[in-house]
């Protein structure tokens, strides 16, 4: 059956024009306009609390911890923000990241007498990054003086084509007498811009942490050189539930999409320590205990504007951005990966610290991210990926001088058997997902943001676009949120999708109602399916099932599914 007719507006984009959706991002954590300087948070500041939005409400400060004496200001717009306290606090616990310059970071080294003590890893990288690079063969071998144990392991090929065959001799001159010496020079200031321990974002945990970009530039800068310790571990290790944060996997193997992954990163690199950033982040993981019972909604669903043309980074502009997140945050990022989410991880590098702290999703969590800065521009796609320019991030700050971006990371299920997503348990898990995502207790509608999304949980990982549009509507219904959707190119999934949602608006359905029409397109067309696929779409059972009670019934309020 094909889909009723509407009247579409124009034939690149159609629904409820997109300036009319854009709202400030009401993000956990968020300041309200005209706090005092009482209420600013420290960097590096956490909130904790049974959910974040009520540790933001009583001014971003752990609710365990007392205030500090005195009032500093450290918010001015321009300026570096100075971090507290001015000297660093080492915590070598379960409960926090374990830090390179800890004073517990010890490493096996040999004394005069040829005996095996314990030395300070941190005296042993300062040696080695404080060595002039003018090859890549001196990185690698720096690296690897403080990660003995991965020496036969670790595989440079990437960085050396990279530094000898991709860059111009130029280009290779002022990476190895510029750009690195003042990536080490940020790195190796970390226990003066790190000052406090950064608590883990465990699982079940409802936590904020806000830092500087400086702080971030610092910990990235280690990042790339390697430095964390009991990271580089794999099965049942300390950190085997938390994502790779050591760039070792980005510098190994010929992957054409490494030098372009570099140049990116470098991009960003050069930015940062030719010019400190001055503004913070927002990393809030929020997970929740409660979810709706999703036939018993009765909500309208909400607005909807629905493009083929633009990207969510580039046109989603005071909107929630959506990261096609897998559950280890970034993806692999910091390895070969290179789709929706690597990309935007790559173009707002600061988004890669968050591996540091974030332990896997589960199924009720996601990962919000406000203030991130944009530092690249880029063309294609996977394969055909390449770093374009160095962009300048004009998105207005906030009162915490955040950039007004918000992104909220939310992994979908991977399927390999098409069918086994209409499974009920499994669709009410992807609305589960999205909801905790585009939920923000305590905000009122009008001051939620659209939210900017498309095929999430498609491509690689087996979704059906169409129906992921669905529960994304659903989702952002129940938590009072429009949906800006962007479908990348495909004008008919933008027709479809426009058409049933203006189907379902016009007969009035409710969240409930179409949840209930999901349940029957399993039962009656997928369940016992011998086949890859069913028969019929489930686009067209939609329409059919609607259509057929509208002339079956005179009830009103009596529809198909209820």
């Amino acid at each position: 059956m094909q889909a009723p007719a509407v009247s579409p507006a124009p034939s690149d984009l159609a629904g409820v024009p997109q300036q009319l959706l854009r709202r400030p991002p009401q993000t956990p954590g968020a300041s309200p306009a005209g706090r005092d300087a009482s209420s600013i948070p420290r960097t590096l500041r956490c909130c904790s609390g049974s959910h974040p939005r009520q540790a933001a409400s009583r001014g971003g400060r752990d609710r365990t911890e007392a205030a500090p004496p005195r009032l500093v200001d450290l918010l001015r717009a321009g300026e570096v923000p100075k971090p507290f306290p001015t000297h660093f606090k080492d915590l070598w616990d379960n409960k926090h990241v374990k830090m390179p310059c800890s004073e517990q970071n010890l490493y096996p080294v040999e004394d005069e007498n040829g005996e095996r003590t314990a030395g300070s890893r941190w005296e042993l990288i300062q040696t080695a990054l404080l060595n002039k690079f003018t090859r890549p063969q001196n990185l690698k071998d720096a690296i690897l003086k403080y990660n003995v144990a991965y020496s036969k392991k670790w595989d440079f090929t990437a960085l050396v084509d990279f530094w000898d065959k991709v860059l111009e001799e130029a280009e290779a001159q002022h990476l190895y007498q510029s750009i690195l010496p003042d990536m080490v020079k940020i790195a190796l200031c970390l226990p003066n811009i790190c000052t406090q321990p950064i608590p883990l974002l465990k699982q079940k945990m409802n936590h904020s942490i806000t830092m500087s970009q400086e702080q971030i530039a610092s910990l990235l800068a280690n990042a790339f050189f390697c430095t964390f310790p009991r990271r580089n571990a794999k099965m049942k290790s300390e950190y085997s539930s938390y994502p790779d944060i050591n760039f070792n996997r980005l510098f190994e193997g010929r992957s054409s999409r490494k030098p372009e992954k570099l140049k990116t990163l470098f991009c960003y690199f050069r930015r940062v320590t030719e010019k400190k950033p001055t503004g913070l982040v927002t990393f809030t993981r929020q997970s929740l205990e409660d979810f709706p019972e999703w036939e018993r909604c009765e909500k309208p669903l909400t607005r909807l504007h629905v493009t083929y043309e633009g990207t969510i980074e580039g046109n989603g502009q005071g909107m929630l951005q959506v990261d096609f997140a897998n559950r280890f945050v970034g993806g692999g990022v910091t390895s070969a990966g290179l789709v929706q989410e690597e990309i935007r991880f790559l173009i707002n590098p600061e988004l890669i610290v968050s591996r540091l702290f974030t332990e896997v999703l589960d199924h009720n969590e996601c990962l919000i991210i406000t203030g991130t800065e944009q530092y690249s521009e880029y063309t294609g796609y996977a394969e055909t990926y390449r770093w374009a320019r160095s962009h300048e991030d004009e998105s207005e700050r906030d009162d915490w001088q955040r950039r007004s971006t918000e992104i909220v990371a939310i992994d979908a299920l991977h399927f390999r058997r098409y069918l086994d997503q209409f499974v009920p348990e499994k669709i009410r898990r992807e609305l589960n997902k999205a909801y905790c995502g585009f939920l923000r207790p305590g905000v009122s509608s009008e001051n939620l943001s659209a939210v900017a999304t498309g095929n999430w949980g498609c491509g690689a990982f087996g979704g059906d676009a169409r129906l992921k549009a669905l529960i994304q509507i659903l989702a952002a219904a129940e938590a009072e949120r429009d949906v800006v959707y962007f479908t990348f190119g495909d004008s008919e999934l933008m027709r479809d999708i426009y058409s049933m949602h203006t189907f379902l608006t016009e007969r009035k359905l409710t969240i409930g109602e179409v949840y209930k029409l999901l349940l029957r397109y399993y039962n009656e067309e997928c369940r016992n399916c011998s086949t890859p696929g069913p028969d019929i779409k489930l686009y067209p059972f939609i329409y059919h099932a609607v259509e057929s009670c509208e002339e079956t019934t005179s009830q009103p309020g009596q529809r198909t599914g209820a």
